[in-house]
């Protein structure tokens, strides 16, 4: 599976990126357009972006969204309760088994990887858990 679109960072390309992307898992989508988001916050609407979404040799899912913009790095915050934003990192953090950035000279990719639904852990109430961190990148 790879999936690859060049793209305008708009608030109005996270909703037509999710449906081009409606036949993944939801934990795929939520960091996606979570990474997406982070383009438009931090570099400004209208960033020109490359999404990608591999499967890996591992049996993860991994994606990367490449921005012209290798001096912005993202910064993993604690979002207060009553903040209204700075939670996307932390949420990519825990969807993911790990992530990180690779910089080139101009340009960044912000990346992660998922386990396979089947490969990650389900509680009782039948809903896939976070596995313990590791590997964090």
């Amino acid at each position: 599976m790879t999936f690859e679109l060049d793209l305008l960072a708009t608030p109005k390309a996270v909703p037509e990126l999710r449906h081009h992307l409606r036949a993944l898992d939801f934990e795929v989508r939520l960091c996606v357009t979570e990474l997406l988001t982070n383009v438009i916050d931090h570099l400004g609407e209208g960033t020109p972006v490359t999404v990608r979404v591999t499967g890996t040799p591992h049996g993860h899912t991994r994606v990367e969204v490449t921005d012209p913009d290798p001096r912005a790095l993202p910064t993993l915050l604690s979002a207060t309760g009553t903040a209204e934003s700075g939670r996307g990192l932390t949420l990519v953090d825990q969807l993911s088994q790990r992530w990180g950035v690779d910089q080139g000279a101009d340009r960044k990719t912000v990346w992660c990887e998922l386990a396979e639904p089947e490969q990650r852990p389900v509680t009782g109430n039948g809903r896939a858990v976070r596995a313990p961190m590791r590997d964090r990148g």
